[in-house]
């Protein structure tokens, strides 16, 4: 087992990091930006190191001043939370080389799985279903129209290299496919310095239902159920459950059987995701795997009464898992929100400054993880979210019942948040009986609350 560990990212996710390194006894090194001199997670850190200015490309993305932070405190391995460089192969190419375990995947299962066309050759190989879509990447606008033709419109433009949405666009005609081509191109280029797109059937109203999994270097791997993430905006989660409400059970365990089927096939160990969308009949289709620890790992940890990251430490040490899938269980029902630094009221605008009042809910099945208090400055820099709020309760109703009394108790002054939204979801009649997709955000709630 490892004596110190880095953790390359920041907020609540460098916090919950430091929290299971400290549960292992193992010393924990927290590093930041200029901007987050003086967070409050690094009061919790054994050592801290500053990497750079508030420019995450000039401090969280700097991969040699991570390494060298790493081997100034003599840290053994480094973790890399979500975000960042947490799915970056050739960080963690540069770490091993190091002499430093990075914990995650390895790199042959990061490339594999992290490029979205070559992750579904693999899922073709394990027999896992896949959206209809183009054979490998299109190179032209004449390739894009005959597949369009052949599987009928609309389609959806896909970058190969994306991520939170980004590089994404429905077409709806060839008019639209044509200029959705040359728009997610130049946006994933942008965001990824990978222009490289392909098309996919679009599915109308799907639900986002993923699958976590963990597998050790031993070659086990075991599934801990699904997660339903169909509440977003503009392909950012808001909500997440589990159980998938309204997912029959033979479809769950062929959904989950499905996703350890895809993750052998690529070898793959270590913490990751198996993303699915789910059409109308239930049917299921892989999209892509997430390489690394998700945002929304506490629902399934409450569920099923895993440690995630502290299966990550131990696999990452070369451990088997403390686990076999007999001893997987889904108990209750497990909900989180996220609690962003937006504006709802003002088209969901940022709203960074100083956090005046925080005054968090509590009780039997509250959980909460943030890296927040009053006083702290929430910096322009970096991701909106503030706290993540969880909930777990032996049936979705009550779990539903606490979530509304956890954010009407919920006080955050200073700054704007997403609570008053996340009110309006849970008090909407379609999203207690289960029935959302992944539009139901901007077709249901926002023409109400506009």
């Amino acid at each position: 087992m490892f004596n110190r560990i880095l953790v390359a990212n920041r907020g609540e996710i460098a916090l919950r990091v430091i929290r299971a390194c400290h549960d292992l006894n193992i010393e924990a090194v927290a590093v930041y930006s200029e901007a987050d001199r003086g967070a409050p997670w690094l009061d919790h850190a054994d050592q801290t190191v500053c990497i750079g200015p508030a420019v995450s490309a000039e401090s969280y993305l700097k991969i040699p001043r991570i390494i060298a932070a790493a081997e100034k405190t003599g840290s053994q391995a480094i973790h890399p939370g979500y975000g960042f460089l947490s799915e970056n192969s050739r960080f963690a190419e540069q770490c091993r080389a190091s002499g430093i375990e990075f914990i995650g995947p390895s790199v042959d299962a990061m490339d594999r799985l992290g490029n979205k066309d070559k992750s579904k050759t693999v899922a073709r190989a394990a027999k896992v279903p896949t959206v209809p879509g183009s054979d490998g990447l299109i190179e032209s606008e004449d390739e894009a129209k005959r597949f369009a033709r052949n599987v009928g419109y609309p389609v959806l433009v896909k970058a190969s290299a994306g991520g939170g949405g980004r590089g994404m666009r429905v077409a709806r005609d060839e008019a639209e496919l044509v200029t959705g081509l040359a728009a997610a191109r130049a946006e994933a280029e942008a965001a990824f310095k990978d222009g490289s797109v392909f098309l996919e059937k679009y599915l109308d109203r799907p639900r986002h239902v993923e699958v976590q999994l963990v597998g050790d270097q031993h070659g086990n791997v075991i599934h801990l159920f699904e997660r339903d993430c169909s509440l977003q905006r503009r392909h950012q989660k808001l909500v997440e459950e589990s159980p998938s409400p309204n997912l029959p059970d033979k479809v769950r365990q062929e959904m989950c059987t499905a996703a350890v089927r895809l993750a052998k096939e690529a070898k793959y160990y270590n913490a990751g995701t198996c993303e699915f969308l789910v059409d109308q009949q239930n049917n299921f289709y892989f999209i892509e795997v997430n390489a690394r620890v998700q945002v929304e790992h506490p629902v399934t940890e409450l569920v099923t009464g895993v440690d995630i990251i502290r299966e990550q430490i131990r696999v990452a040490a070369g451990e088997k898992l403390s686990y076999a899938q007999k001893d997987i269980q889904q108990r209750g029902c497990a909900i989180e929100v996220r609690i962003n630094a937006e504006d709802p009221a003002n088209d969901f605008r940022g709203s960074p400054g100083v956090v005046k009042t925080w005054r968090p809910p509590g009780g039997p099945g509250v959980r909460l993880d943030s890296h927040v208090c009053a006083g702290y400055r929430v910096p322009s820099n970096y991701d909106s979210m503030v706290a993540k709020l969880l909930v777990h309760q032996p049936t979705r109703a009550e779990a539903f019942a606490v979530m509304r009394r956890c954010l009407r108790e919920f006080v955050v002054e200073g700054i704007h948040t997403t609570i008053p939204i996340l009110k309006t979801i849970f008090d909407n009649p379609q999203f207690i009986e289960g029935k959302v997709d992944t539009t139901f955000i901007e077709r249901v709630l926002l023409p109400r609350t506009a």
